[in-house]
Formats: C-alpha cells, structure tokens, sequence
C-alpha cells in the first residue's frame, strides 16, 4: 500500500488525528538522566559507542544530525496505523510530504514542511556551552537557522540532576577578544568559558526562550524543548565537568572554507543580545493562562501559554480535571504528548505509562491535523483523582492572541 493510501486510512480511522511512536535519539556526549520513562535496560541500546539515549523527540520530520554512525531515520517521528490486529508504521515526513495541507493545512503553502518539531532533552550533567546558528550562517550548510525554547514539566523533574542551572549569554563587559582568547584556547585544555558567562537556575513548570546565536550551556533539568526543525549546532566549551569535547564539535556546521578561522565563531555570535543585561527579564518565561483560570477550571480543564516568544513555535500545557470531559479547539495542526494520566482523546486511548521499553509502540503522542483541530478534539478524564497533562506543540502562525513575539 502506497504512503498517500496508508495515510488517507489512518486519518479517516483516527478522524484527523495520528498515532505516533517514540523517536528516541542518542547523545555520545551525554549522560542519561534517566527521566523519560524509557526502561533501566535500555539507555544504551543502540550501543556505548554511540551514547547514552537522553532525548526523545517529537513530531520530527527533521533527522538527528549525530555523526557517521548516525542510523537510517534517526530523529525521525513515524506513525503507527492499526488494522485487523496488525500494525504499519510509516514516516511523518512522508505522510506530510503526499498528503501536504490535508496534514498541515496552511503551513503546507507557507513553508512547504512541518517547519519545527519538540524533544525531551534529559542529561544528569549540563551540556557543553554552545550555540546554534541564525539562518545566514546556517544556510551556507545548507541548514537552518534554529531558536529553541525550554519548559520544564514538574512530572518529569523528581530530581534537578547534577546540575540544575543554566549559563545564557555573556556577562555585561566581556569583550570580543576574552571570547576569541577561549575559542583558541580550545584545544589545550579546559578553555573555561562559561567563566564569561552567567548561570541562572531552573525552575519545574517555568521555561526560557533562546533565539539564534545566543550561547548556552542547558543544565541538568529534563526540558521539553520546542525548537524550528533543524539540528544546526556547534560546541565551544572544551571540557563540560570532567568530560573533554572533540574539536570536531568545535567547528561542527561552520563551511570547510572557515574551518580554522576562530574570527569567524566569533561572528556566529549575536552579541547584543548575549551581552543584554536585561536577558532574563526578556526571555525568561513563566506560564500564561491561555482565558481565565475560574472560567476554563468551571468548563472541566486548563490550558497555559507555555512558549510563545518564537514567530516559528509555540506550545501550551493541557490539563484536563479529574472527571471532566472537554472539547478543546486549536487555529493550527500540532504534535502533542501526554505527560500525566490517562483516558480518551476522541476515538483514541491516550496514556502516560511508567516505563517504555526501546522499540515499543505506545498511546501517548499523536498528531493533530489543521482541520481536526478547528474542529475539536474531545478528551475524557475518568479518573476521580489524577489529571490529564498534555503538551502540545505547534508551528508557526498557529495562534492570533500569544501573549508575545520576540524572534
């Protein structure tokens, strides 16, 4: 059966919307942090020599650019379609690519794709302090640019890690030459340069956005990160606790052509907004109801604005109360995750379970298309005491009324 037959099946069965699986994506420079439900067993099971798995990833049409071991579809989301007791599953990429504005709806016209996609990042150390590059930079490897945004849900942050703080940006003063100084400095040793940098700490159900060109280095918090669908990146911290980093990572995306050329790191770097003294008051974000509280709570749910300071992403946090049923409508398609408890979600089971084995199949992330989410999705909740959270992430354009827009 072709991909545009299969998906024309799945989307009429699941009336628009779309089981998926677990995208789950290794990290050789990373440490689990063992908080995203996938089994003991299983943190190294596509091998030591390629990391331990510390990320699961999203409605992702944008595949994993993680070395020459990288496997066949790595980061790449596939949907599950069920019949007569067997199971397909199918990339999403392909589905979007046949069936175009039935799956994304103006977004197809827009941007041709599914433009951005999600992931859990969960390390038990801070990552490397490093940078992702704007659109100009990233087109000359044939990429793109890539802002992200960070929340941290509380039900999967019952410790912080070893370290849960994260540095942003340059401390007010640093100058271009300190920063040139410890990119050279990278190869003999520690370069330490975080040590212009500033850390800030982090704070379960509250997040940050982080637009291009901004150095970071993500602490030990398991952060649900909605980002524009690309996996541009490059290091510029030599050691990160007591591991070294290869240079490769150093001069990861930049053109052969600059290979070598320190001056031109240094100009992947957005200067006024890493030295901005008011960074946190700018790009911290704490969450929004989306109407008011007393008003959505007597209707049964809550929803909050829980990034919305990117024009290429947004996501909401979905809470439906014990007991209530609720038909919630969106403007735009999106991918969604369901972090705590269980229940329906139209005609679908959803679930939040305890533990995933790597390479199981599982009710808890689905797609909804443009057209079933102006529609309405119902979600029941027949429990008497737990909740239902679910994360939900969109694209660009997705909403009128965000709280606020910055890049």
């Amino acid at each position: 059966m072709s991909v545009k037959a299969i998906t024309e099946r799945a989307l009429e069965q699941g009336k628009g919307v779309l089981r998926l699986t677990p995208t789950w994506v290794p990290r050789v420079f990373c440490v689990p942090g063992r908080r995203i439900k996938l089994h003991p067993d299983d943190y190294y099971a596509l091998g030591t020599h390629r990391g331990g798995i510390d990320e699961r990833w999203f409605s992702s049409t944008t595949p994993a650019d993680n070395g020459p071991d990288t496997s066949k579809n790595e980061g790449l989301s596939h949907i599950v379609f069920e019949d007569g007791g067997k199971e397909e599953c199918f990339l999403l990429r392909d589905a979007i690519d046949e069936l175009q504005d039935q799956m994304i709806g103006k977004l197809w016209k827009s941007h041709g794709r599914w433009p951005m996609y999600s992931k859990f990042f969960d390390n038990q150390g801070a990552l490397p302090f490093h940078i992702h590059h704007n659109d100009e930079f990233a087109a000359r490897v044939n990429q793109l640019g890539k802002p992200e945004a960070y929340y941290f849900p509380p039900q999967l942050n019952n410790h912080g890690g070893d370290y849960p703080y994260t540095f942003f940006g340059l401390q007010p003063g640093v100058t271009k030459e300190q920063v040139l100084e410890a990119l050279k400095n990278f190869t003999k040793g520690d370069n330490r340069i975080t040590d212009l940098s500033a850390a800030h700490c982090l704070t379960p159900g509250t997040g940050w956005h982080v637009p291009p060109g901004v150095l970071h280095a993500p602490g030990s918090m398991c952060t649900y990160e909605p980002q524009k669908a690309s996996d541009v990146f490059a290091m510029y911290e030599s050691v990160v606790h007591t591991q070294a980093i290869p240079k490769e990572l150093l001069w990861k995306d930049t053109p052969p052509e600059e290979v070598g050329n320190f001056e031109y790191l240094l100009s992947v770097i957005d200067w006024d907004i890493n030295t901005d003294p008011l960074f946190k008051d700018k790009y911290f974000m704490a969450p929004i109801p989306v109407n008011p509280l007393d008003d959505m709570r007597g209707q049964g749910y809550e929803e909050k604005w829980i990034c919305y300071l990117s024009e290429d992403f947004s996501a909401k946090e979905l809470t439906i109360l014990p007991g209530a049923t609720v038909t919630i409508k969106d403007t735009g398609c999106y991918g969604m995750y369901v972090v705590q408890g269980h229940g329906t979600m139209n005609d679908w089971d959803i679930e939040s379970p305890a533990l995933i084995r790597y390479g199981q199949l599982t009710y808890d992330e689905y797609f909804v298309t443009e057209s079933a989410a102006k529609e309405g999705v119902t979600f029941t909740n027949p429990s008497k005491a737990d909740p239902i959270v679910i994360l939900k992430h969109f694209g660009p354009d997705a909403h009128e009324n965000m709280p606020g827009k910055r890049a």
